[in-house]
């Protein structure tokens, strides 16, 4: 196996915070624990980088498996590593991953690893910024556009989550003249996939929905449904569970939220969630609902299904390319569409919900080891 740098700035400074791990954040560790016993770990800033030695390595790589960082110790390592690496040292047969977004927009960081001898794999997760500006914070497209590009200029190779993310990365790089590097798609494996022994939290029919409250993510629509639904049913309409931290530009979702008489009753929300309780709210759901304008990929999507849950989802080609035609798919913006099927799964003998329950035997979720072997492919014929 080739020599396999890891960058881990992303985190280091999201562990240290205390902040619950994101998508992005899993597969991070997953690389970690794919790679930890022939890796070293990487931290960079502003596109300056330094290589940790293989002890202070296996250091912070196992306080970022126990979730346990101490941020003194963790800046020591750093400080070591910046400090007395060997300024010429070379590296043969070297590859860096790095698979957060988090300073690919620096020509120096790419630079920096070539004159090691390190080649450079980045993974591209989703182009939102770029074909959705609307639904981000201001000028985050300007930032994602220069990391994109930098990595179409400079990087040796991409990894992409889905070929919907590979099909958008490639239009992208034909629409501003570009070349596309070495790619490969690997599809990221649910972290939450083993059902909990634990009876349904609570009691009486409820939906869950999952991620940061954020535009692109629809709450505020869904919220919407929620309300008709109290005013047509009353106290007999099913809860829904909200279960992610608020994030930015949602104003009128939290107003909901926070003001809205009709909801106080009828809408749960979660702002930090275990996985193990994350799991039970999951799998004792009518549904998971993700009425997302735009997703990169949707772990939640994959994660309900191996859960065994029923999945009702905006009708979006990354999620048919994950799931086919298991869960029932709806356009983000249709609302009597989303409260006929909310009140059909709802039901106490659901035949829509049970039409579903059929189609999800035949999922397969994907794997780490799916991920992975296409990446060590990918790796070998860099070389």
């Amino acid at each position: 196996m080739p020599s396999i740098f890891l960058d881990v700035t992303r985190l280091l400074r999201r562990f240290s915070s205390g902040t619950l791990p994101t998508g992005v954040d899993r597969v991070g560790i997953a690389y970690i624990e794919r790679y930890i016993s022939v890796a070293r770990a990487v931290v960079s800033e502003q596109g300056f980088s330094a290589i940790m030695s293989p002890k202070d390595s296996q250091q912070t790589f196992a306080l970022l498996l126990s979730g346990a960082i101490n941020r003194r110790r963790v800046h020591c390592a750093i400080m070591r590593s910046a400090l007395l690496q060997p300024r010429r040292q070379y590296f043969e047969r070297a590859f860096l991953l790095h698979t957060s977004h988090s300073g690919m927009e620096f020509e120096r960081y790419y630079k920096a690893m070539a004159t090691r001898g390190i080649r450079t794999v980045f993974m591209v997760h989703d182009l939102i910024p770029l074909t959705h500006a609307e639904y981000c914070r201001p000028n985050v497209d300007k930032v994602h556009r220069q990391r994109i590009h930098t990595a179409l200029l400079h990087a040796d190779g991409l990894i992409t989550n889905s070929q919907d993310t590979l099909n958008v990365l490639a239009a992208e790089a034909k629409r501003a003249a570009l070349p596309l590097p070495a790619n490969v798609v690997a599809r990221l494996a649910p972290a939450i996939i083993e059902r909990t022994p634990h009876p349904a939290p609570i009691p009486g029919p409820y939906f869950v929905v999952l991620g940061t409250i954020e535009p692109r993510k629809n709450h505020w629509f869904l919220l919407q449904v929620w309300r008709r639904l109290v005013e047509k049913h009353g106290a007999a309409a099913p809860k829904l569970v909200v279960i992610g931290r608020r994030g930015w530009e949602c104003e009128n979702a939290i107003d909901m939220l926070d003001r809205c008489s009709y909801l106080q009753e009828a809408v749960i929300e979660l702002h930090d969630c275990s996985d193990k309780d994350l799991r039970t709210w999951i799998q004792h759901s009518q549904a998971l609902l993700f009425p997302s304008f735009v997703e990169g990929y949707g772990l939640p999507l994959a994660e309900a299904l191996a859960l065994g849950a029923p999945v009702i989802a905006s009708d979006l080609n990354v999620f048919r390319e994950i799931a086919d035609d298991i869960p029932d798919y709806l356009d983000p913006l249709d609302g009597p569409g989303w409260i006929a099927n909310v009140e059909a799964y709802a039901e106490t003998a659901s035949a829509a919900r049970a039409t579903q329950l059929q189609r999800i035997e035949r999922f397969r979720a994907p794997t780490w080891g799916d991920h992975f072997e296409a990446v060590d492919e990918f790796l070998a014929s860099l070389n």
